[in-house]
């Protein structure tokens, strides 16, 4: 008999019901996230360095959630028995997690989360002109779009994608770049791009992560193997189940993308517009 490729975490059986993973690099990561963030909110609400953000704070304990949720929820182990819902975690940490994060700017608060002298020195180095110098270049909008991009592509080459599934050290690492990538990519386009240029970049990862879903939907024969081997079990046909992932990535997670670049069109439009009535009355 020839045993089938095992999955990145196991097929062992999980009794009843839909089980919830713990991995530690996944678990501690996110716990000290949020416990830093939380030490930060409790000092600066006792020094009131600042007024209450509410909105920021719910941004980012959403994003932190809904990523443990993605990452650690019954999703994740239904994600490593079919191709569909794998898709839909690695949305929910890109186009949901990292943006909600993104629009929370954390940072400042996460600083205060630190003790004293680790915060000090974090302070310095983030300040350094060389880190500086290197984020200035890693979030040129032109340049965050196109590592997002590349790091999508990539994971999704059968090979690839299929090693991913059954290597943890590669599923952790899969993860890890789609979340970092897309970090990247919405600091980038909210933060550091002007409004029309912004919403020309989300309308180009629209595209091609559309296309891309659309090959995985209407090609006529299985590509990932691996991934696809216990659909049956689950009442899909292999072919189903890739081609259920592909309209995921192609219709939901293109939707985000493009709302999010009518959204920047429109403030874009309203800045301009702004500033045509000023000129107007100073005219």
């Amino acid at each position: 008999m020839i045993a089938g490729p095992a999955a990145a975490h196991g097929d062992e059986a999980h009794g009843a019901g839909l089980p919830w993973t713990f991995d530690p690099w996944v678990v501690v990561p996110l716990a000290t996230l949020a416990l830093a963030y939380g030490t930060g909110m409790a000092k600066l609400a006792r020094r009131r360095r600042r007024p209450p953000l509410p909105a920021r704070d719910v941004m980012f304990w959403t994003g932190l959630a809904t990523l443990a949720g993605a990452l650690l929820s019954p999703l994740h182990w239904l994600g490593e028995h079919l191709f569909s819902f794998h898709m839909v975690e690695h949305e929910i940490v890109m186009a949901v997690s990292a943006p909600l994060i993104v629009l929370a700017r954390p940072m400042g608060t996460l600083m205060w989360g630190l003790p004293a002298n680790v915060r000090r020195v974090a302070a310095t180095y983030s300040a350094s002109p060389p880190l500086r110098a290197i984020w200035r270049r890693a979030t040129v909008s032109a340049t965050a779009t196109i590592v997002h991009g590349a790091a999508i592509w990539a994971w999704h080459v059968p090979a690839l994608f299929d090693a991913a599934v059954t290597n943890l050290v590669l599923h952790r690492l899969q993860h890890a770049t789609f979340f970092a990538s897309a970090l990247l990519f919405w600091w980038a386009i909210i933060w550091r791009t002007e409004r029309g240029q912004a919403a020309w970049h989300l309308f180009a990862t629209m595209v091609h992560t559309s296309l891309l879903g659309a090959l995985m939907a209407l090609t006529p024969r299985v590509l990932y193997i691996a991934q696809t081997r216990t659909a049956l079990d689950w009442g899909l046909t292999p072919l189903e189940d890739q081609q259920l992932a592909g309209m995921i990535m192609w219709v939901p997670a293109g939707t985000v993308y493009a709302g999010a670049a009518m959204v920047m069109l429109a403030l874009w439009i309203r800045g301009s517009t702004q500033g045509n009535a000023r000129d107007a009355r100073g005219f």
